[in-house]
């Protein structure tokens, strides 16, 4: 019987002295891509950030040194550009260099600008994209980040930027009138001022709101609210991050569309918008 090649087979090496930069999805192990998990198989160093769940280094070569990079705000973590001159380091020592994200390295991972130091310093790498929090962890809380129904246009934003403020860069005018559907990360730490910034920018008080915490993992829950009782809504429902922010019509299709609910006996609805009734009416 002839055997069935390794899902491996053809997939590209990590060389002595070269550095991966990869993206670990956002928390289930089972979302990682295969070049992620071959990356790791292969690695001598991984080093990896606070929002890597524990379960997606169960691959990691025997004997390969792990290495904690977290960043965490408000509490004591390595400077940026310390973590990318340690990859520098590594490479330069022959090791072959796994730096692994959550998420995807290129999405408020500062992936560019660890990648941008191996160019500096003439280290070769490679970019191994992840599944985004923002799309993967809104899926596992069955809230998508387009519907046909809602929205043609979407917009991906950081509650914060490398002071730990509220990026004054952001035209919160022109991305509250422009864009049915926000889907924030790192927003907890600001959100009373992001709150105030949308409904000062006419965004609507009644408007659904969800934040997903520790989403795609063991440990995920789900907040659905409105954008004006968002704050008593948190504070009464103790959530903390890291966390996904999510406002917009799309947020009511959970209802319908909450598939690990439904695995726990949870009843869904196949109109979750309301709106397929009047559809057939105005097609009688």
């Amino acid at each position: 019987m002839r055997q069935a090649p390794s899902p491996f087979a053809g997939l590209p090496e990590l060389l002595p002295g070269h550095v991966w930069l990869v993206g670990a999805g956002p928390g289930d192990p089972g979302l990682m891509s295969m070049l992620a998990v071959h990356a790791l198989m292969q690695a001598d160093v991984v080093v990896h950030d606070a929002l890597v769940d524990e379960t997606c280094l169960q691959w990691a070569r025997p004997g390969a040194e792990m290495i904690f990079a977290g960043k965490r705000g408000g509490k004591p973590s390595p400077k940026q550009r310390d973590i990318s001159l340690r990859l520098v380091e590594l490479a330069r020592a022959g090791r072959r260099v796994l730096r692994l994200k959550g998420g995807d390295p290129f999405v408020f991972g500062r992936g560019g600008e660890e990648a941008l130091t191996l160019v500096e310093q003439q280290i070769p790498f490679r970019i191994v994209p992840g599944i985004t929090s923002g799309i993967g962890g809104l899926a596992y809380a069955g809230i998508p980040v387009t519907h046909r129904e809602t929205n043609h246009t979407v917009t991906f934003l950081t509650g914060h930027d490398s002071s730990g403020l509220v990026p004054d860069r952001i035209d919160w005018n022109a991305v509250a009138k422009g864009s049915p559907v926000l889907v924030m990360y790192m927003a907890m730490k600001h959100i009373g001022v992001i709150v105030e910034k949308l409904l000062e920018a006419g965004r609507r008080a009644d408007e659904p709101m969800a934040f997903v915490c520790n989403a795609a993992t063991a440990e995920q829950r789900v907040l659905v609210t409105t954008l004006g009782q968002a704050l008593p809504a948190l504070e009464d429902a103790g959530l903390a991050p890291p966390a996904i922010v999510v406002l917009g019509e799309v947020v009511r299709l959970r209802a319908g569309l909450d598939w690990l609910g439904a695995l726990q006996g949870k009843t869904l609805t196949a109109d979750p918008m309301g709106d397929r009734s009047d559809q057939k009416r105005d097609a009688g």
